[in-house]
């Protein structure tokens, strides 16, 4: 296998704190700017890895992992565990960055995947959704939009290209309506995890919805990890296209 890792030490690092960056992704969201974002970035073309790591370093509150170029990305594993946000290249061949990232999402305390690619076809990035993707960025976007997202997706948010949204929302109700009574499975959840996916239908991140629901950044991801397991799904995004219709015949009690 032709790949190759940079360590921390060969990617120009500064001397900055972040021995307690993995408590980001555990709750502690008020710090997460201080202490810095862990980025990991996977792509099978080394020049685009290099040179994305190196523009992402520059960043105070973004520190680079590693950088991977690899066709075939399963010794990204074990480094991807240790980062908060992934950064992985949707155009590796036979599906492997969907089958990365199913791998990585099904463990405990997974990165946030944001998928980099070319092309943006709706079924591509429904694919990534189900796999467990949180964001898809085109590999022609500006480095200050990819910023935007990874610092968005970091806070618990999800993003997806404005033309293509309507169109994936679409078919991620579409293939459930075939699978699934939605109101059954929204009947099997409980209050606070219907107010949760509530909130997040109105287009709130997860520190937003501890704030909103007084409850701590923990409580809130444990409510998504259930929810989410009877929903049947692997994402936050697939949990609300599903249940929409249903939510929105809640009591509008939440805000």
């Amino acid at each position: 296998m032709n790949s190759t890792v940079k360590p921390q030490s060969t990617l120009n690092r500064r001397s900055r704190v972040t021995a307690s960056r993995g408590s980001a992704r555990g709750g502690n969201w008020a710090t997460l700017a201080g202490m810095g974002i862990s980025v990991f970035v996977v792509d099978h073309e080394r020049t685009f890895a290099d040179a994305l790591a190196a523009r992402l370093e520059a960043e105070e509150d973004v520190e680079v992992v590693a950088a991977v170029h690899a066709r075939t990305p399963a010794q990204c594993l074990i480094v991807g565990r240790h980062a908060d946000v992934m950064l992985l290249d949707g155009d590796l061949p036979e599906r492997a960055a969907m089958r990365l990232c199913e791998e990585l999402c099904s463990r405990d305390e997974p990165p946030r995947v944001v998928v980099l690619s070319f092309s943006s076809e709706p079924e591509r990035i429904v694919d990534a959704v189900r796999s467990g993707a949180t964001a898809w960025v085109g590999k022609n976007e500006s480095l200050q939009h990819l910023l935007e997202v990874i610092r968005g997706v970091a806070r618990g948010e999800t993003w997806l290209p404005p033309a293509e949204a309507g169109r994936v929302l679409e078919l991620l109700m579409r293939d459930q309506d075939q699978r699934c009574d939605n109101d059954r499975l929204l009947a099997a959840l409980t209050p606070r995890e219907r107010e949760v996916l509530a909130c997040l239908a109105k287009g709130a991140g997860r520190q937003e919805v501890a704030e909103q629901l007084h409850l701590s950044a923990n409580t809130v991801r444990t409510h998504l990890q259930n929810l989410m397991a009877k929903l049947g799904v692997h994402s936050t995004l697939e949990a609300v296209a599903i249940s929409r219709p249903q939510l929105e015949q809640l009591p509008r009690s939440i805000g």
